[in-house]
Parts: structure tokens; C-alpha cells; sequence
């Protein structure tokens, strides 16, 4: 925007949000490279299987992604006044870009253990054949879409929530109500786009993994059309639901567009064939909750900007303020439901999760993993402390000159300098 219009306080707004992506990025990069050893060292199994399709996907996130969004990040921090705006805004392009790339090859692998393609099993070990169905196997470009209009989702409720609390406090008020209607516009877009996008994600799990939305709906008997659960507890000892509160035949409705329509339940499948029912239940509850909460705030905030009045509903502005998390919880709780719901698979339908684990001592793996929660909980309470540290300064101008001492020598020379180029 700075570029087309020419208006500072664009430029101070992303100047912000640059140094909270920054500090994102930091921790992304921190956990997610510890994820490439432990390939090696607790998943060494999975590796022998599933090494030669899913060495290369990763490759190519590195290759494709990493370095480009490193690259222009570096320009996109340090660049400022040093390059021109026109490379500066191109920079902020390309880090997107990056992201979405990134998303694209670790998602595009991540589908290919829910749903395999591409290849043929010699020896009890995966062979690509074809790397353009191993990419584009049948459930990638759902999570894709599904995953990236999520994180789109997160990123500005989060500008909401700050654009909000600054507007609440009278401070940055230029800047805030800009966050807002940025946010908004985006919002009410993607919050309704969302519903639809998780509808066609869910009937291709269906279609490809019936058990795991079984264990969604805590569908038990496949005979019987769905009931949606609002809420209810699965006992899976008995194999029945206590303490429903159900719509009748809703989840039939949901899935198969037919009060009528019949979908294989839990009991279609042996125990040991079952994810664990209550973690992929309330955890999809948890999701579903917050995105029909998202709907209606989104669209509310649109009435109001429609109106005139966003920036002094106050009840509205205190509400926004507080829901800074609420993607975040979303976006973890939908990750639970995938992979937990995709269990006892690592790799459906060719290797079981308890197959897969390097022969190394329990005690061994409890260890290391507790000491890389403790490691990463520091990491991200220095993160998350500083950006909130952030936040709270705001935006700031971009001084364009280091400060100096009154009196200094270096003040002196360099208004000397300022006069012999005047007199000149």
C-alpha cells in the first residue's frame, strides 16, 4: 500500500508487522529442523518404508522454499531506506510466496501418508513411479487449501485482536483502524470460504478415510443414519456414546446430502483399527466451534464497517481484542484431528505407527523429548514475551539518521560537514 499511495503510516504498519513475522519465522525454523533428524533417529523404520518419497518432498521444500524465504527476508528486514521501495514491497512478495510454497511440498508430503499414490512396494519398501501422483495424490490439494486459508485466518484475527486493543486505548488510532478494515476485509471473506473448503476437505476423508470421520462424529453403527453429536462422550469399551446431545441424522445430512444417507461407523473396523475416539471428537468440536465462531464476528465486522460505526462499537472492539488466539487453537486442534485420526497409520494402509519407531529404549525417547519441550518452551516464551513486547511499543517511525550525543565529536564533524556542503 505504501507503494501505491505514498502514505507513511503504511509503511509504518508493516515495518511492525515485519518484525513479529520475523520472530515467527525464527520459531518455525528453530522446531522444524529438529523434525529432519528425528527421521533418523526416532522414526528410523518409517524411514526404510517411506524414505524415498518423502526425503525427496522434503528436499524440495529446502530447496524451493527455505532459501527463498530466508533471502528476501534478509531484504525485507534490513532493506528499509537501503533499497528501493519498488524491491522492499517485491521482498514482502516473495517471503509470501516462500511460505506458500513451503506449505505446499510439507503438506503435499504430509497428505501422501494419508492417502498414497505414485508408487509400488518392492520388498516391503516404497518406489515412486509417478512423482506427479505422489505430489497430487488425492487428498493434497484439499489440506493445501483447507491449511492455507487457516493460517490466512489466524494472521488476521491476530491483526484484528492488535488493531482492536490499540483503537480501545486511543493510541496508534491511524494505524488501528487500518489493521481493522485490512483484517475485516480479509476475514469476511475467508471465514464463510473456510466453511466450504472444510466441507469438500471432509467428504474426501470420507471417501478415502471413512474410519478416521467415524471417529469425528463418534459414529459407532454404520447401519444407522449419522446423528451430529453437539456433545457426547465416547466409551470405547462398550462401543456407544453416553451422555449425547445430538441433532438427529446430522451427520448423515453433513456427509452424504441425505437425512437417509449411511456411512461406514467405528465398528466397521476391528479395535485395534480405531484411532483413539475421544482425542479426534472433541478435538474436531474444539475446531468446528471456533470456526462458527469466526463466521459471524467476521461478517459482523463487516455490517459495522458497512454502517460507519466499526471503530466505536466498543462492545465489539473488547470482544475482537481478546481473540488474538483463537486461530491458533483452531489450526492445532485440526492437526490433532488429522494425525490422530489417521491412527494406528503412519502411512495408511502400508505401515502402522508401531512399526515405524526406531529400536531405541523408551526411557531413551521420553528423555530426549522432554528435554526438547523444556528447550522449545524457553525458546517460545522468549518468543512470544518479545512480540508482545512489540506490540506494545506499536508502530514506530523508521528514524532516518543513528542518534547522537549533543557536543559529540561525531555531532561536530557531521555539521561541519552540513556547512561546508551548504557554503558549497
Amino acid at each position: 500500500m505504501t507503494l501505491v499511495t505514498g502514505r507513511e503510516h503504511y509503511q509504518r504498519i508493516a515495518r511492525f508487522w515485519i518484525k513479529i513475522f520475523a520472530v515467527s519465522f525464527g520459531m518455525g525454523v528453530a522446531s522444524g529442523v529438529v523434525l529432519s533428524y528425528e527421521l533418523g533417529t526416532n522414526w528410523s523404520r518409517f524411514s526404510v518404508v517411506a524414505g524415498n518419497i518423502i526425503g525427496p518432498l522434503a528436499g524440495y521444500e529446502v530447496l524451493t522454499a527455505l532459501f527463498l524465504e530466508s533471502t528476501f527476508l534478509t531484504v525485507l528486514l534490513f532493506g528499509g531506506n537501503r533499497v528501493p521501495r519498488w524491491l522492499h514491497t517485491l521482498s514482502a512478495i516473495m517471503v509470501a510466496l516462500g511460505t506458500a510454497i513451503s506449505a505446499f511440498w510439507i503438506l503435499s508430503a504430509n497428505s501422501w501418508m494419508h492417502t498414497p499414490a505414485g508408487h509400488e512396494m518392492r520388498n516391503g519398501v516404497a518406489m515412486p513411479l509417478d512423482w506427479w501422483a505422489i505430489v497430487f495424490n488425492p487428498s493434497f490439494l484439499y489440506r493445501l487449501a483447507h491449511m492455507l486459508n487457516a493460517s490466512y485466518l489466524t494472521a488476521g484475527f491476530v491483526v484484528l485482536a492488535v488493531g482492536a486493543r490499540y483503537l480501545i486505548a486511543g493510541r496508534h488510532v491511524e494505524e488501528a483502524r487500518t489493521m481493522l478494515r485490512m483484517a475485516i476485509g480479509l476475514l469476511a471473506v475467508l471465514a464463510p470460504l473456510q466453511l466450504f473448503l472444510g466441507d469438500q476437505h471432509g467428504l474426501n476423508t470420507l471417501k478415502h478415510q471413512p474410519v478416521k470421520v467415524a471417529a469425528m462424529e463418534a459414529h459407532w453403527d454404520g447401519s444407522k443414519p449419522g446423528d451430529f453429536h453437539i456433545f457426547a462422550w465416547p466409551d470405547e469399551q462398550a462401543e456407544r456414546n453416553r451422555f449425547e446431545i445430538s441433532i438427529p441424522r446430522g451427520a448423515s445430512i453433513i456427509l452424504t446430502h441425505d437425512p437417509n444417507g449411511l456411512f461406514p461407523g467405528l465398528t466397521s473396523v476391528p479395535p485395534q483399527d480405531r484411532p483413539p475416539v475421544k482425542t479426534v471428537f472433541f478435538a474436531f468440536r474444539i475446531m468446528l466451534a471456533i470456526g462458527f465462531f469466526m463466521i459471524p464476528a467476521a461478517l459482523y465486522g463487516a455490517f459495522l464497517w458497512w454502517r460507519g460505526t466499526l471503530f466505536t462499537t466498543r462492545w465489539y472492539l473488547r470482544v475482537m481484542a481478546h481473540t488474538w488466539w483463537i486461530g491458533f487453537v483452531a489450526v492445532l486442534a485440526g492437526w490433532v484431528v488429522t494425525e490422530s485420526g489417521r491412527q494406528p497409520w503412519i502411512v495408511h494402509g502400508i505401515q502402522r505407527t508401531a512399526d515405524a519407531t526406531s529400536p531405541v529404549l523408551g526411557g531413551t525417547i521420553a528423555t530426549t523429548l522432554a528435554m526438547f519441550v523444556l528447550v522449545y518452551g524457553i525458546v517460545f516464551s522468549f518468543g512470544i514475551y518479545y512480540i508482545n513486547r512489540l506490540i506494545a511499543k506499536g508502530p514506530q517511525a523508521q528514524a532516518t539518521e543513528p542518534p547522537r550525543a549533543p557536543g559529540s565529536p561525531l555531532s561536530a564533524a557531521h555539521d561541519a560537514g552540513r556547512e561546508a556542503l551548504g557554503r558549497g
